[in-house]
């Protein structure tokens, strides 16, 4: 029976890496963006705003019962304190906190029992010179995700973070976050998006229905 995963961000970057795994595994995938995506399998392209999550009960309409939600799409603005905009602490939360608890409120309650939910967090969620905003709406995540795993144990659903350092994606170039310029982790190398999709796969998979509550750190050694 194939197994049904909503996943956001999928017109690029990490998104768009867990989609197309999963669409090689085997997995029907909807994907959610702005942007339309166009990938080989059994997927379908629904456009979303994340930054109006009171719109997206309106995307999902119709869409039937899921066994995965990945919430994958993101944005990343950096400042450091003095220049610090409300507005883009505002935007960031939206996308990725309000977004996530809309789609979870939203699909978990027609969730089959042994459903997953993946969230992507970051490495800088425990705090990064210039990515005050950013880091904070990461860090809540990892609060929605330890609630949700509690709430949904007795279902059997699983609710985890994933949590990469500087990856080898188009937000790497965002203009919004020209105050922080990357350092290459200490293995030398930018995270692959393929290895974030690798761990997501697993954790969305059979053998990932014994671990929840819990926050994969991926960064090339960046935290070392």
């Amino acid at each position: 029976m194939t197994r049904h995963a909503v996943v956001t961000g999928t017109s690029s970057g990490i998104g768009k890496a867990i989609a197309e795994r999963l669409l090689a595994d085997g997995w029907q995938v909807t994907g959610l963006s702005r942007t339309g995506s166009s990938l080989v399998g059994k997927f379908a392209w629904r456009q979303a705003d994340l930054s109006e999550p009171e719109s997206l009960p309106d995307v999902l309409a119709g869409l039937g019962s899921v066994d995965a939600l990945v919430h994958a799409a993101g944005f990343q603005g950096t400042a450091h304190l003095g220049s610090l905009d409300p507005a883009a602490l505002a935007g960031m939360f939206t996308v990725h906190v309000a977004a996530a608890s809309v789609l979870a409120n939203e699909l978990v309650p027609s969730m089959p029992d042994g459903g997953r939910i993946v969230l992507l967090g970051s490495r800088t969620s425990t705090g990064m010179p210039g990515k005050s905003h950013y880091a904070a709406t990461k860090a809540a995540l990892m609060g929605l995700g330890r609630t949700w795993a509690q709430e949904l144990a007795p279902r059997g659903i699983t609710v985890n973070v994933l949590s990469p350092g500087p990856t080898d994606t188009p937000m790497l170039n965002d203009p919004g976050r020209a105050a922080t310029p990357v350092k290459l982790p200490a293995l030398g190398a930018l995270v692959d998006p393929e290895d974030v999709a690798a761990l997501a796969a697993f954790l969305l998979g059979p053998h990932g229905k014994s671990i929840t509550g819990q926050n994969y750190v991926i960064c090339g050694g960046a935290s070392l």
